[in-house]
């Protein structure tokens, strides 16, 4: 290898364009596996599969980066088996990026499990209920250098969204700490990418402080943490907008959790760059594809004898091939309609994206915010949180 290629840093960000409007941005991120187009919707595989599709066929949808769960994979099959395969991407043939959580996120999910201290997480296994794990800054990034994820997270001190009082200071500040011991484990900082996480709960104060206390790190991206978690969207969207507001303007931000269609086109705005959720892929499982207009329950019996496709306008192979009826027959019944509407739900959110992007290029993006929201909302009886998120970056909906 030359010195150039050995001097590359593994994460450049390269802003195309910037709304004039928004905040709301368009740009490529640079990993050693692949280059991401921003903003960008990265689906879920938890362990190491996304549920119903092959990475092939990711590949065929656009998908350019994709998760994988740090406590699951590092339960099983564990850290030493992704170091004799050579990391996630061989264990699964995935040849583009990946973004590993750090674990933390089981503290809430899993908190009857749990027990949190100044050294880390201790989990009961959820697999065999007698084992136990401590889950340590140290031990969370020990595990992703070994899953070799081309972005990794640092272990947070993660609170339920709506907790208030002193522990959502504690866990603020008990984030920054956890990031310095994780910057301080990391054995791969020529090939993998940590980002810190903007804690600080719904408290304006403590999330602005977690925002600068964690810039001052030596970091190429960030992570907005703690929200979607059963905070109301109107506190939701003001610690978003104010988080991107102090996180530097040159680097990724990633916000944890969000899915939901007019929730991205909203966070956009907002001058977010990356997002993951299941939601697309869980919500396929229960018979539901999404559209412009929201979502069709393909369990429903008003399915019975449309012959149409999910979306008409929609290029991908379930699209194509496959009608409404067909898959009310089988929807929740059989493991192929699983697959099919997950074929569809993410190219529903990958052309989305895609739109975002194409639009901010072409300085066209509130119109495109607009449009979008009139054909979400046809009757115009916009929720008020996303009115007000709008107008907070000069987007109107008429």
């Amino acid at each position: 290898m030359c010195n150039s290629e050995m001097s590359t840093p593994p994460l450049t960000f390269k802003l195309l364009a910037t709304c004039k409007v928004s905040k709301a941005r368009t740009g490529i991120m640079t990993l050693p596996h692949h280059a991401v187009d921003t903003p960008v919707f990265m689906p879920v595989g938890t362990q190491g599969t996304l549920k119903g599709l092959l990475p092939q066929q990711l590949e065929r949808l656009d998908c350019q980066i994709i998760l994988g769960n740090t406590y699951h994979l590092g339960t099983r099959p564990g850290p030493e088996l992704m170091k004799k395969v050579g990391g996630l991407h061989n264990f699964m043939n995935w040849k583009r990026a990946l973004l590993t959580d750090s674990g933390g996120f089981q503290m809430v999910s899993l908190l009857k499990l749990a027990e949190i201290t100044e050294e880390g997480v201790k989990f009961q296994s959820p697999y065999d209920k007698t084992s136990e794990v401590m889950l340590s800054p140290e031990h969370s990034i020990e595990i992703q250098n070994a899953i070799g994820a081309d972005i990794i997270m640092q272990l947070d001190d993660v609170v339920k969204t709506t907790t208030v009082g002193p522990r959502v200071e504690e866990a603020m500040n008990r984030t920054t700490r956890w990031l310095d011991r994780c910057l301080s484990a990391h054995k791969n900082p020529n090939s993998q990418n940590i980002f810190p996480i903007v804690q600080g709960g719904l408290d304006p104060k403590l999330r602005a402080e977690s925002a600068r206390q964690l810039t001052k790190r030596n970091v190429r991206g960030f992570a907005i943490g703690g929200l979607s978690g059963g905070e109301s969207k109107d506190e939701f969207w003001k610690m978003v907008h104010l988080s991107t507001d102090i996180l530097p303007e040159d680097k990724p931000r990633y916000l944890m959790g969000v899915g939901f269609a007019s929730d991205l086109v909203v966070c956009c705005a907002l001058g977010v760059d990356m997002f993951d959720c299941v939601f697309p892929t869980r919500t396929a499982r229960f018979g539901c594809a999404l559209i412009a207009t929201g979502q069709l329950n393909l369990k429903q019996q008003v399915y019975y004898k449309d012959y149409r496709p999910i979306d008409e306008e929609c290029s991908c192979s379930t699209c194509k091939r496959y009608t409404r009826a067909y898959l009310h027959s089988i929807a929740t019944h059989e493991t192929v309609a699983c697959h099919l509407l997950t074929v569809h739900n993410i190219a529903f959110q990958m052309k989305l994206m895609r739109s975002v992007r194409e639009s901010i290029k072409a300085q066209k993006f509130p119109e495109f915010v607009q449009n979008f929201m009139s054909v979400l909302y046809p009757e115009k009886n916009y929720p008020t949180w996303i009115v007000d998120a709008l107008s907070a970056v000069n987007i109107q909906l008429k």
